[in-house]
This record gives structure tokens, C-alpha cells and sequence, in this order.
């Protein structure tokens, strides 16, 4: 059985046990998130829409981070231009307990 979730911006295909990385939340580790926006669910059929309208998925946060350093450079040829940057996104690691149809 999956489900498919939106959160941040972005959807992430979850099943029960799955550890995955989001954007960040501002929960504490060790508690409780539930997710109540379930764009699909299948257990042996795909359900959508009005099927899933009170459908959850409910996970535990195991960990806040950074993901490693992504360097930005821009360069203008010529000019003597150039720029370094570096950026380091930050994220909530929850693991998947329940899938609530």
C-alpha cells in the first residue's frame, strides 16, 4: 500500500515504514505530523479525489538538517565578473508510521 503526498511545494510517493527527507518543518524530533493533503492512495486499486478526501498519512520526525552544500558561481566573461556562493537547504527526516484511509 502507498500513498501519494504533497507537502512543501512537492509530492512524495510514501509507504509505511519509509524514512523520507521534506522541507523543513517546524516540528520538534519525536513528535507527531500528520499530513492531510493525499493526493492518491492504492492498496490494490488507485483511489483519487473524492475517494480520498479524508484520507491522512501520519509520520514521526527522526531529524532536522542541512543537505550537503550546493556551490552557486556566476561568471561574466570579459568583465571580470565572477561570484561564489554556496547554499545549504534545510529539511525535516520523518519516517512513515500510518497510512489512514
Amino acid at each position: 500500500m502507498y500513498a501519494i503526498i504533497a507537502t512543501g511545494g512537492k509530492q512524495y510517493k510514501v509507504s509505511e515504514g519509509d524514512v523520507i527527507k521534506i522541507e523543513k518543518l517546524d516540528v520538534e524530533v519525536g513528535a507527531s505530523v500528520t499530513f492531510d493533503q493525499v493526493i492518491a492512495v492504492s492498496d490494490k486499486e488507485l483511489k483519487v479525489a473524492g475517494d480520498v478526501e479524508n484520507a491522512t498519512v501520519t509520520g514521526t520526525v527522526m531529524d532536522q538538517g542541512k543537505h550537503r552544500k550546493v556551490i552557486v558561481y556566476k561568471y561574466k566573461r570579459k568583465t571580470g565578473y565572477h561570484k561564489k556562493n554556496g547554499h545549504r537547504q534545510a529539511y525535516t527526516q520523518v519516517k512513515i508510521d500510518k497510512i489512514n484511509v
